[in-house]
């Protein structure tokens, strides 16, 4: 099936139910190199992605996008908002007025996210960030059906954030740290590979 508005609103809806379901754990990843408020930002941010969703499901997958991307970037605070905020927006921009993704466009979907993130974030892949996560996760994101793109990034992106754990961290709060950020995982790789793994299972 390809995957049209309400197929992209039930995929945000389970990384909203993912990410809540996390939200202790990415508290515990932040605790240990950051401020302790990335599980709880994104919590609250996808909160009100759900009460955006609940009044109205946009008619295209980008137009869903795009209100999954204002609402974080005008509710969420800290660094997840403005990044996880641009990602979505920039993957909107990418698969414009179509009214249903295909294998390709989520595609070019991922890597417009990607590129939005490093644009923002100035993060490289090694900076332990989410970027770690990202990156791989374009690179592997082929396949013949949308949840086969998703299920090889989901993976890809776990492998990913787990290569975080003996990096020092070079961007973003955790760099103050320096080497005492290595061997942790690091958050934001966390509930990018958490929120690709469910965009992954929505489409399967």
């Amino acid at each position: 099936m390809g995957c049209d508005a309400a197929g992209v609103a039930r995929a945000v809806r389970a990384a909203a139910e993912l990410v809540t379901a996390h939200r202790d754990e990415l508290v515990r990843l932040d605790q240990a190199i950051g401020d302790a408020d990335h599980g709880e930002n994104l919590k609250r941010g996808f909160g009100f992605v759900l009460a955006a969703l609940d009044q109205s499901t946009p008619d295209t997958p980008g137009a869903v996008l795009k209100l999954v991307a204002t609402t974080l970037i005008s509710k969420v605070g800290g660094a997840a908002g403005p990044l996880y905020g641009t990602a979505f927006l920039r993957a909107a921009t990418a698969v414009g007025a179509a009214s249903e993704l295909t294998p390709d466009l989520v595609s070019v979907a991922l890597q417009a996210a990607l590129d939005g993130v490093v644009a923002r974030g100035k993060a490289e892949v090694g900076d332990k960030t989410m970027v770690d996560a990202l990156t791989p996760a374009v690179e592997a994101a082929r396949g013949s059906t949308v949840a086969e793109v998703l299920t090889a990034a989901a993976a890809a992106a776990e492998a990913g954030a787990e290569s975080t754990i003996p990096l020092t961290a070079r961007k973003g709060r955790a760099s103050y740290l320096g080497e005492r950020s290595a061997g942790h995982l690091d958050p934001g790789a966390r509930s990018t590979s958490l929120m690709l793994r469910a965009f992954a299972e929505a489409a399967s």
